[in-house]
């Protein structure tokens, strides 16, 4: 196991091949999209599409998808599993003989096909089989199931023949059979009427058909291809959605059975599922290409527009880069032409910077609706970035596959850069192949295949001159440059196995060094000055730029090196090879300090900037894995491996939920209700407010401070009906006061007499010997009550002699159980000092005190044990040289 990095999460994976499952939450009042990320699923609110929930790995892929009230049931090979909570493995159903393909939840049965033609009925309780038929695959080959709506225990069954087969899987019948229409069935679909379907054939036609008569209502064509996925609007207007490979989606209306409008492109390749939020005019879908989006139905004829969305690398990243010094942000360069960026806080701060286009001119003219082949830039080789003048306009510039110029990004308008980078004519030639971005962030330095280095200013793009005599600073290829922390070093590596180091202003050579193999990649870490390099022969070697010689020399990869990346501190350097290993290196003692095996080769690494998480890209996968740094948590161990160390085997990391997001629970799932105390042999808190015990010896001094100099005068009644005095001159009559308003409204002690409700609680507790009822009065009392209630036990205040040791009871079961240590403690300190001389008149209040005396010396000697030792081990820890 790996001592220095931990699998944490993996970010940009949002979707498949594999079509969607929808569901709605009773309980949330809220609906839940579920899609599959290879051996796991993940799920997202379609409100905020917000990841709420992670499933466990599976052990193979999983090949589809369906959700019903409670559980999500995923089939991976020839087994089927069933996820409670999103998450966990309830159940699993085994007895396929072939790769399960199609699964259909109805009621407390699952349904699953398989590509043998076995059809087999679950229960999904027990996992019994309860039904298992078998088609043949050469007369009826299972290609689509759907339940039709209010047909009790019927299942429609769709072949790849064309043909349809209507089963009711309770008796184990076949009810009818459709001859068909002579094309292959893909997707079946319910439509919001009773009886009538939807047909999806692999010809691009669409058959609404009813079931009952056996008559087709309505056909449509799509000229894109099969049907992948039908949707139906369920929140009024007629309108049916079809989806093609070629991730077109075309919207039908049903009433005047023509098409109404389209989306162009709505996914890089086919479009895996489609569905409508029931009672909404939202229409969800997923592709293969890694995008999950939602979009919103303008009105009834018209089109759609994309409201939400989340999307990765539709093809691997191949480049990746920490961007700012915050190390939040992780810039990633994928196959697909696109640079993204993703957020280590949470998924609303990624940015898609887009494709990038050769001639924005013509991109305009395309969206007019001219076509122009090749619009889109190739896909980036290499990309540097720097958050120095961001603002002020591009900081990040990228090299692409067969270009010779290098293309400018603004990070934060998140399009493509105003300038290509490239040489003047009479220099130009060959494609760029290197890029590094000065620490000020005003110049661009591009390298070529030719062997040009040449300075670009970024803010207006033009040409600052090249190294070397001719315009040649290499003869070959360049393989990287750098540019030191000040300026004043440029450093260029090319096939001609020369490292180079230039004058940044003048442009003039200053040193060269011979190194043993061409180099393949360098990485400078500007603030100590240290410049690895890959090398052919599968070693690195660190250059020091000051003494300008190699200073460490490493070996042990087994295949090229892709990529490297230094610590925040230059202590180590982390490098990624085709032998599946990632390994860490530390400069000052020159030996190999961690290694672990993942199981595909690593392509791209970015430790970041703040050294908490190190980012990895991998071979065939989308997403940009984060590893956590161990030596951050705590001490690590890192002694020097040996020669022959096997590197362990490490697990990609998966996703995790995010923090402010609420996990999709089942309604039946009950909420977790922490105990009142963990253990008798604890002490527990209150839990109050300090002010409900801290104040109660000083409840006097409190009262008579908040005493106010003069009782507040309430002014007179006025009556409903203000009377007048009879005159010229109206004039209200003032009441006048009486006797009884001048009588004092102070009662007398003998008033009270009638006994509390405490009072009485503390009776019936002396009795039974339940203390719990009198306690929880108390608690629910402010401390003006309190002390009400505790001035009137004694004979004085209106009280009994017997009821001052019943409350010195109630204290000592109290200290007993060690609850409410904190409230025991203020009532005990205000009884003593309200009633002390009445207690130690009684004798039996007296023998109850002291026997109380004793638990609480026990009690505090045990707390002041724990205290000491506490105290102790923190002293020791602060002062101690670790």
């Amino acid at each position: 196991m790996t001592s220095l990095f931990s699998g944490f999460r993996v970010l940009g994976l949002y979707s498949d091949h594999v079509p969607h499952a929808l569901r709605y939450h009773h309980k949330h009042r809220e609906s839940y999209v579920t899609t599959s990320v290879g051996k796991c699923f993940h799920t997202f609110n379609v409100s905020r599409l917000g990841i709420v929930s992670v499933s466990n790995s599976l052990a193979e892929d999983i090949a589809c998808l369906a959700a019903d009230r409670m559980l999500v049931f995923a089939a991976a090979g020839r087994d089927v599993s069933a996820f409670a909570r999103n998450k966990e493995v309830v159940q699993r159903y085994r007895g396929h003989r072939q790769e399960v393909r199609l699964l259909l939840p109805l009621g407390d049965q699952l349904i699953s096909a398989d590509a043998g033609g076995d059809v087999v009925v679950w229960d999904v309780q027990s996992a019994e089989v309860y039904l298992r038929l078998h088609f043949d695959p050469a007369s009826f080959a299972v290609s689509a199931m759907m339940h039709p709506s209010t047909y009790l225990n019927k299942v429609l069954l769709g072949s790849s023949q064309g043909a349809l087969q209507l089963w009711n899987i309770k008796t184990s019948k076949l009810v009818f059979s459709f001859s068909g229409w002579s094309c292959g069935v893909t997707v079946l679909q319910q439509s919001p009427a009773v009886d009538v379907v939807g047909v999806g054939t692999a010809t691009g036609r669409i058959i609404v058909h009813n079931i009952r008569l056996d008559e087709t209502l309505m056909t449509f064509t799509q000229d894109w291809g099969p049907i992948t996925a039908l949707a139906f609007r369920t929140d009024g207007p007629p309108v049916m959605a079809s989806c093609s490979p070629q991730g077109h989606v075309a919207f039908w209306d049903l009433e005047r059975r023509q098409m109404t409008s389209q989306l162009s492109h709505a996914h890089r390749g086919a479009v895996a599922g489609a569905t409508f939020v029931h009672g909404e005019p939202l229409l969800v879908t997923n592709g293969g290409d890694n995008a999950l989006r939602v979009w919103f139905m303008e009105d009834a004829g018209g089109g759609a527009r994309l409201l939400r969305c989340r999307q990765g690398h539709s093809a691997p990243p191949t480049a990746i880069r920490h961007h700012g010094n915050d190390g939040k942000n992780i810039l990633s360069a994928g196959l697909d032409g696109t640079l993204q960026s993703f957020s280590t806080v949470h998924e609303r701060f990624n940015k898609n910077l887009g494709h990038g286009t050769i001639d924005k001119k013509k991109e305009k003219k395309k969206k007019l609706g001219l076509k122009h082949e090749g619009l889109r830039l190739p896909a980036i080789t290499a990309f540097c970035s720097a958050a120095a003048r961001q603002s002020d306009w591009e900081s990040v510039v990228s090299v692409h596959r067969g270009r010779s110029s290098a293309s400018t990004w603004n990070y934060q308008r998140c399009t493509v850069g105003r300038h290509h980078l490239r040489a003047p004519e009479s220099e130009r030639g060959g494609e760029a192949t290197a890029a590094d971005i000065t620490s000020c962030g005003n110049f661009a330095v591009i390298g070529s295949s030719c062997g040009r280095v040449d300075v670009f200013n970024l803010q207006s793009g033009i040409h600052r001159g090249g190294f070397g005599e001719g315009g040649a600073a290499h003869v070959g290829a360049v393989r990287g440059v750098a540019t030191d922390l000040l300026n004043q070093l440029t450093v260029s590596a090319g096939s001609d196995r020369l490292l180079r180091f230039w004058r940044f202003k003048t442009k003039k050579l200053e040193q060269e060094l011979q190194l043993p193999s061409c180099p393949a990649a360098l990485r400078l870490h500007r603030e100590s000055g240290m410049l690895a390099l890959a090398l052919d022969d599968f070693t690195l070697a660190v250059v020091d730029m000051e003494t300008r010689r190699v200073v460490r020399k490493f070996s042990g990869h087994r295949g090229n090196v892709n990529d490297m990346s230094f610590s925040p501190d230059g202590r180590w350097l982390v490098s990624v090879s085709m032998d599946c290993t990632v390994r860490s290196w530390d400069l000052p003692s020159g030996s190999l300090v961690d290694c672990f095996r993942v199981a595909a080769a690593p392509v791209g690494v970015s430790l970041s900037p703040t050294g908490d998480f190190l980012a990895t890209a991998h071979v065939d996968a989308l997403g940009v894995f984060l590893w956590t740094n161990r030596s951050l948590c705590g001490p690590v161990g890192l002694r020097p491996l040996p020669a022959d160390y096997e590197p362990t085997n490490e697990a990609l990391p998966c996703a995790r939920a995010e923090p402010e997001e609420e996990a999709a629970s089942d309604e039946e799932e009950e909420s977790y209700v922490s105990h009142e105390q963990l253990g008798a042999e604890l002490i527990t808190l209150s839990l109050l407010p300090e002010s409900r015990w801290r104040t109660l010896l000083n409840i006097d001094t409190i009262k008579k401070r908040n005493k106010p100099t003069a009782p507040p005068v309430a002014p007179p009644a006025a009556p409903f009906f203000l009377p007048t005095i009879p005159g010229l001159t109206p004039q209200f009559i003032v009441p006048t006061a009486t006797d009884a308003d001048a009588q004092s409204k102070l009662l007398s002690w003998a008033a009270l007499g009638q006994r509390s409700e405490f009072v009485r609680a503390l009776e019936d507790a002396v009795a039974s010997g339940a203390w719990e009822g009198a306690v929880s009065l108390l608690r629910r009392s402010g401390p003006s009550l309190v002390s009400v209630e505790i001035s009137a036990l004694s004979p004085e205040g209106g009280g009994a002699s017997h009821l001052l040791p019943a409350f010195l009871q109630m204290i000592d079961s109290m200290m007993s159980g060690g609850r409410d240590f904190d409230l025991a403690h203020g009532y005990l300190a205000l009884f003593l000092k309200t009633h002390l001389r009445a207690v130690s008149r009684d004798p039996v209040a007296m023998e109850t005190l002291l026997r109380l005396s004793s638990h609480l010396e026990r009690a505090w000697a045990e707390l002041r044990a724990s205290f000491d030792q506490s105290l102790c081990l923190l002293s020791y820890a602060k002062s101690a040289l670790l």
